[in-house]
């Protein structure tokens, strides 16, 4: 399934099933860094398929043995992501431009609605956690 909500930030996951033989089938995962100096928002900079085809391009539909790591798009070895806190998939490498150079932020009414846009997320995050404590 695909979902597009206010202040999500998700990563798409590609897989292919395999049996549930006891054997760990993944050799690891390829994440492709779309978050990170982009600002998207549902209404003032939705995102395009224009935003998509660095990502198409290095998905390399075609022949998936064949990627190659970029600037964005980088693999992970199963070890490496098994050795992670609660083997946590949330990852990211590039560096946020805005939190060195004041004068680059993106413009107020992109800033606006990202805020608007991470305070609804977590206040709906908060809601899911006090309906799980009600339930206990």
């Amino acid at each position: 399934g695909i979902f597009y909500a206010q202040g999500v930030k998700a990563n798409v996951v590609f897989f292919d099933a395999k049996p549930k033989d006891g054997h760990i089938h993944t050799q690891g995962i390829w994440f492709y860094d779309l978050r990170t100096n982009k600002h998207f928002t549902l209404k003032t900079r939705p995102l395009k398929l224009d935003d998509l085809q660095d990502f198409i391009h290095c998905y390399h539909p075609e022949n998936r043995h064949e990627r190659v790591a970029s600037e964005r798009f980088k693999f992970y070895a199963y070890e490496e992501l098994m050795a992670r806190d609660k083997a946590s998939l949330d990852i990211f490498w590039l560096k946020d431009d805005s939190l060195d150079n004041l004068d680059e932020l993106p413009p107020p009414d992109v800033l606006q609605q990202e805020i608007i846009e991470h305070l609804e997320a977590a206040l709906a995050a908060f809601r899911d956690v006090s309906a799980g404590l009600r339930s206990h």
